[in-house]
Formats: structure tokens, sequence, C-alpha cells
């Protein structure tokens, strides 16, 4: 049986997320959303879909990173 590959959707809206400022001095569940966004350092950019999910955690986060 043959494995199926996800169809990318060109379609779906998508968010750049940017990293801005440190994680240090914040409070630790800031830096566990922002690594689950899967941002790595400052300047590191990520592009996920534009949903609830990622919108609530960009919320938590909105003076560490930048959106575009």
């Amino acid at each position: 049986m043959a494995k199926r590959t996800p169809k990318a959707d060109s379609g779906a809206k998508r968010v750049k997320i940017t990293q801005i400022r440190s994680t240090i001095g914040f409070n630790k569940n800031q830096a566990k959303v922002i690594e689950s966004l899967g941002l790595r350092r400052i300047g590191h950019s990520v592009e996920l879909a534009d949903n609830e999910a990622v919108r609530g955690m960009i919320l938590k986060v909105r003076h560490l990173v930048t959106v575009e």
C-alpha cells in the first residue's frame, strides 16, 4: 500500500513570525510558547498556518515577536 503525501494547499493562509526579543527575564511559559512556535533565536523566522491556535500563541508572546 502506497503512502499518501499531504497535498500542499497553496490557497491556505500563512503567517510569518520572527523573534525579535530574548525570552530571558520573561515567564517560562512564554519561552515554551516561543519554542512551540518553532523559533530558536533572535532574528529567526518561521511560516505557520494562520489558525486560531497559532494566533493564540502569538497573542501570548506578542511583545517578543513580529508578525507579517
